[in-house]
């Protein structure tokens, strides 16, 4: 499975055997970055909310990552919609035909679905909404990609292959389909942190003035920033940022300001507030703090989300099992811990905002369910909405 495998048996690696097994407040301020240069294009991330307005009315899609090649598992990408007033979910099938789809992302223009297939040959897949067809799938270089976003111009694909430490881009054409890879980075330096075996890229992500993109990889306790050639998708590294040795960083989300970003680390179980810097795309690691779980509990952050407003962030504790949420001050500057809700299922591995911001889905990959809470739009209070929703292996839940 390459030089990055942590294998566990099976040929799993650490982070899907992670998964498949079983107050008061810090305050932490970084310096604030250089300010934006005032040409600088600003593009609003996928990870936060749209702006809450009117409620969408009637149903609306919701599409569901899991993997088809483990106990219990999914037979492919999960269909369901939502009522975007309540949170009900209802199923409505299942997309076969894309084999452990642990990822998911939509194109800018709602009209293609890409997943990312978790194999030790990955893969990442398109499928046309409309009718559902799978439109093909390219390789993507390397081992167990585990995310996946689009750029915001909607012409790239951005990959991350956990296994093998490696970053990959991948052309969109008019339809939506995929070409063949135009880069291919690996994460060759620095070295592991402690308790691993190489790198391990998790995440790549654009930022929001659309002019880097950047990996996290929890392997080498580094956020690498790449440029991207908007119109040969090759990859020049500009810079790395290092978190303290073993905090195994695994999910990066910007404040909508543009000058912060809030790192989600999985090993040490803390929370990092970032400092970033449009013209350089140089991201500056501040201080850990906690991420709200209980003492003597083994805990791994797996995805904060911050709101469309920037006022609120929460993050998603697997072990734990709760959701902490933040307030955001100083202009994104500090993250106070306001409290912890329970997720009401086990490991919850990835959220979501509604595209409203009035709903947050928690996909929980040990009880195989997603778990729906509605948003206080003043406090950023979280009260579950309804019975959590039954899903097989559910890694991951993607409401349009």
């Amino acid at each position: 499975m390459g030089s990055g495998t942590e294998a566990t048996g099976g040929g799993w690696s650490r982070r899907r055997f992670v998964g498949a097994l079983a107050g008061a407040a810090a305050v932490v301020a970084v310096p604030a970055p250089a300010a934006p240069p005032a040409e600088a294009p600003r593009t609003a991330p996928r990870t936060a909310a749209k702006s809450p307005a009117k409620p969408a009315s009637g149903p609306r899609p919701l599409y569901l990552g899991t993997y088809t090649s483990v106990a219990g598992d999914g037979t492919g990408i999960g269909l369901a919609d939502y009522d975007p007033a309540t949170g009900e979910i209802t199923g409505t099938g299942t997309l076969t035909g894309v084999t452990d789809p642990s990822y998911l992302a939509v194109h800018p223009d709602g009209r293609t679905l890409y997943a990312v297939n978790e194999h030790a040959a990955g893969s990442v897949t398109a499928v046309r909404l409309a009718d559902r067809k799978v439109l093909g799938s390219r390789g993507t270089g390397g081992a167990g990609p585990c995310h996946l976003s689009v750029h915001p111009t909607g012409r790239w694909l951005l990959s991350a292959n956990y296994t093998s430490g490696s970053v990959a881009v991948h052309p969109i054409d008019a339809t939506g389909a995929l070409g063949e890879r135009t880069a291919l980075a690996t994460h060759s330096g620095p070295a592991p942190g402690p308790g691993q075996q190489g790198p391990h890229a998790h995440q790549f992500v654009t930022s929001p003035d659309g002019g880097h993109v950047l990996a996290v990889d929890l392997g080498t306790d580094t956020v690498y920033t790449y440029r991207l050639d908007l119109a040969k998708g090759t990859l020049t590294e500009l810079s790395q940022a290092h978190t303290r040795p073993g905090a195994g960083p695994r999910h990066l989300t910007f404040h909508p300001g543009g000058r912060y970003a809030y790192l989600a680390d999985e090993v040490d179980d803390t929370v990092t507030v970032c400092g970033y810097d449009p013209a350089t795309g140089r991201l500056t690691v501040g201080e850990p703090q906690s991420t709200g779980s209980r003492a003597g509990t083994t805990n791994y952050p797996a995805q904060i989300l911050v709101t469309a407003d920037g006022a609120y962030a929460y993050l998603a504790n697997r072990g734990d099992n709760t959701l902490a949420r933040y307030a955001v001050e100083a202009d994104g500057a500090r993250l106070r811990l306001l409290d912890t809700v329970p997720v009401h299922g086990d490991f919850p591995r990835q959220i979501a905002f509604s595209p409203d911001g009035r709903l947050l889905f928690a996909a929980n990959q040990r009880s195989g369910t997603v778990s729906v809470f509605t948003v206080d739009a003043a406090g950023g209070g979280l009260r579950l909405a309804g019975e959590p929703f039954a899903s097989p292996v559910a890694v991951c839940a993607l409401p349009l």
